[in-house]
């Protein structure tokens, strides 16, 4: 082969690795459920069996197939569910219900077993490995319950000074970080003393929702919706700022996949998916970010095929009725029967 077509040849060979190791993420189907009042908020993924908990509120928690796409069952006596908690080790399922009621299923079965009563309120819950219990956040009451996940009694609580209790991750030794929204705080909890252990700024990142974290190099990822959404990149033993990454309004989701170090924030006004890649424990630099549909703000991630699940409808904000435009300026505030969707992305 003479050098000038050698070097061709080899220029091309590299340019076609290249584009087939550049993976993005794309829709890969949207599937639309049957419904009278579309509303929904949390997502919770069962990799497992394949079933994706979805917090549908007026409807209970749908299950739903994400290998077939179709509805395995809703779970009985789960309405006004906002969101799922699943315990694989003691085969249970607890949906969080906007009154301060908790459906506990079976796991397995996805049969109900009953519907406890864990306070007045119940925005969501997150459990914590270590200690084996289900923290549920109860803003309007300003307080988080304490719930033995294998018994489902309630065994203690914890005053918080804060009505928006938002997202909470477990770091796998006995602490719970949770972001404080109307406070502007990420805090620490000792979950087995059931105690503030620690609090901390999230500034200038306003608004802190959806939260993840680094096990090994012990950062959290705190998705902030304010006026200039952040990802705030903190240190979980000071809580310094390591530093602050752009994302898209409306953040309601943050995920860190520790195998591939990407996170992943779902943001429903700017409907968009931004990932980025975590370089070094202070360095990040942006994957993607694939646009997604309106107010596609809660996610659930396929640990195995990366997948991302999010789900949404269509809607209207009525001027007739109150519009939170603490969210967004038209945020809707009616949805259209029969237009709830799971839209599931992957990377091609």
């Amino acid at each position: 082969m003479k050098p000038a077509l050698a070097c061709a040849t080899l220029g091309i060979a590299a340019i076609g690795a290249t584009a087939q190791a550049q993976q993005f993420y794309h829709l890969e189907s949207a599937v639309t459920l049957k419904g009278a009042a579309p509303d929904w908020d949390y997502v919770t993924l069962d990799p497992g069996q394949g079933y994706l908990f979805i917090g549908r509120r007026g409807d209970g928690v749908t299950v739903f197939d994400v290998n077939t796409q179709k509805i395995v069952r809703n779970i009985d006596k789960s309405e006004d569910a906002n969101a799922t908690v699943l315990v694989p080790e003691f085969d249970r399922g607890y949906t969080i219900n906007g009154d301060g009621t908790s459906t506990v299923f079976q796991l397995s079965t996805l049969k109900s077993i009953d519907r406890i009563k864990v306070g007045d309120d119940a925005d969501s819950a997150f459990y914590d490995p270590a200690t084996k219990q289900l923290a549920f956040t109860m803003g309007d009451s300003k307080k988080i319950a304490f719930v033995d996940a294998k018994t489902g009694k309630i065994v203690g609580e914890l005053p918080i000074n804060s009505k928006k209790l938002d997202g909470t991750v477990a770091d796998g030794e006995g602490n719970l970080f949770m972001a404080l929204r109307d406070r502007n705080l990420v805090i620490r909890i000792d979950a087995a003393q059931r105690k503030l252990t620690g609090q901390w700024s999230t500034a200038p990142c306003e608004e802190p929702t959806g939260i993840a974290f680094d096990k090994t190099d012990r950062r959290l990822f705190v998705g902030c919706r304010g006026r200039n959404p952040v990802l705030a990149v903190l240190d979980s033993a000071s809580g310094k700022l390591v530093t602050t990454l752009e994302i898209g309004h409306g953040n309601d989701g943050v995920i860190y996949d520790s195998a591939t170090r990407k996170i992943y924030t779902s943001n429903g006004v700017d409907a968009n998916l931004v990932i980025y890649d975590q370089i070094s424990p202070d360095t990040y630099k942006l994957a993607e970010a694939p646009t997604t549909r309106p107010y596609a703000r809660t996610m659930a991630l396929d640990p195995k095929t990366k997948k991302v699940y999010l789900v949404t409808a269509e809607g209207t904000a009525d001027p007739a009725r109150k519009i939170n435009k603490a969210v967004a300026p038209f945020y809707p505030n009616h949805y259209f029967p029969d237009t709830f969707t799971v839209l599931t992305y992957s990377p091609k």
